[in-house]
């Protein structure tokens, strides 16, 4: 039996797809698409060091318990999945070369070299469809529903990469589709003198993101892609100041909004 035939995750393994306050009223849906580091049992570790692991090549460190936390500040539900990045990039489309790297910043990626097709097949079969597949149901809901969705798709990054220090505290990444919140969650977000907010720092929002133009641009739902620097969502405190913070910026801009705008 080859990897695509037997099913890549057994029962001691964490769904593929998972949903804190499922219930949630908030016009706002949470996105986590690397909340954890987790790796199926049938992979090992692919053949990494347990440093490697908690690394920022393995997840975005911090995004699970802020989206925990904006989900609960907002009565919002926040879609999330548990598995590396350096399993299968939920940010990717599966085809690009990025989703499966066989090198993270510096450190080789042993159990990713040579994959196979059936292999990627397997990973994408096992978590990245799953978890795209219960975005797109949330949404077709409220769409049924009628009612208003904002996507806020949650990310963290590293404070250094490639010995280059990165001055952002925040950033807030949008592209195609309508771009009217994230761009107003920017001059939110700036207005505090004491954060350095990027646009489109310390990523550009491009061909290579993956959830956010999939399920909000043809749709035309309002979006904003969040980055946090990683060290300043090391711990709790961090975590709590930084869901005030955005609560905060995030109700600005929908009472703004709501007397200039229709549709959000």
């Amino acid at each position: 039996m080859t990897l695509s035939d037997d099913p890549l995750l057994g029962t001691a393994d964490p769904a593929a797809a998972q949903v804190f306050n499922a219930g949630g009223q908030s016009p706002f849906l949470i996105i986590g698409d690397h909340a954890g580091n987790a790796i199926p049992h049938r992979l090992g570790a692919l053949g990494l060091t347990a440093a490697d692991r908690a690394r920022h090549i393995a997840w975005d460190i911090g995004v699970h318990d802020l989206g925990r936390a904006l989900a609960e500040a907002f009565d919002a539900p926040f879609i999330f999945q548990r598995y590396s990045r350096l399993v299968i990039d939920c940010n990717r489309d599966p085809a690009h070369p990025d989703a499966v790297p066989a090198v993270a910043d510096g450190s080789v990626i042993p159990g990713n070299a040579g994959l196979m097709p059936g292999q990627l097949a397997a990973r994408v079969a096992a978590i990245h469809a799953p978890y795209h597949e219960r975005i797109a149901a949330e949404l077709a809901r409220r769409a049924d529903e009628a009612r208003p969705t904002i996507l806020l798709a949650v990310h963290s990054f590293t404070p250094m990469l490639g010995g280059t220090s990165r001055p952002w505290h925040a950033g807030i990444l949008h592209d195609g589709g309508d771009t009217r919140f994230a761009k107003a969650l920017l001059t939110a977000l700036g207005a505090h003198r004491d954060l350095v907010v990027g646009d489109n720092e310390p990523y550009r929002m491009d061909a290579t993101d993956y959830s956010v133009p999939r399920h909000a641009y043809a749709a035309r739902l309002p979006y904003a892609e969040i980055e946090i620097r990683q060290d300043l969502l090391a711990d709790a405190a961090g975590v709590a100041s930084w869901s005030r913070t955005l609560r905060s910026a995030c109700e600005t801009v929908l009472d703004h909004t709501a007397t200039t705008s229709p549709t959000f």
